[in-house]
């Protein structure tokens, strides 16, 4: 294997190994909010609302994922649906304030757990880890 394919799977299997731990936290920080629910919450706060076929697109998810998980989101009490009041044909979610709070709640908990697995990180690191994982996000969303 070449320096790059050896990188190349270090990089997935890495990857791979942050996403298990990710979903295995999201559970851990607040037992209703999976962490397809705390992205697509999180989502719809910083947008202000939008529809169910948006989040889908925007995540690359299957419409009726997205539907099962606003679903949830609602029988908890953390999302709403409102008319969008320019297309009366469109329902718009948005967080609810019990909603808002426990995404406020998650946030900061996820943020501490961040930084202390970087705290004897140097700044120069995170500033490139940071660069690196935009970079990589921003092709993969140009990839969907």
């Amino acid at each position: 294997m070449t320096d790059r394919e050896t990188a190349v799977e270090t990089i997935q299997r890495e990857m791979t190994s942050f996403a298990r731990r990710a979903r295995a936290m999201a559970g851990r920080m607040h037992p209703e909010l999976s962490l397809v629910s705390y992205t697509l919450l999180s989502h719809l706060d910083e947008k202000g609302g939008c529809r169910a076929t948006d989040l889908a697109t925007h995540y690359a998810l299957d419409k009726s994922t997205v539907s099962r998980q606003v679903s949830a989101l609602e029988r908890a009490g953390l999302v709403m649906r409102r008319v969008d009041p320019d297309d009366h044909r469109v329902q718009v979610l948005h967080p609810t304030e019990a909603g808002a709070d426990i995404l406020a709640q998650v946030t900061v908990s996820r943020r501490q757990a961040f930084q202390e697995r970087v705290t004897d990180w140097p700044e120069e690191d995170l500033v490139r880890f940071a660069a690196y994982l935009l970079r990589y996000n921003a092709q993969v969303q140009d990839d969907a």
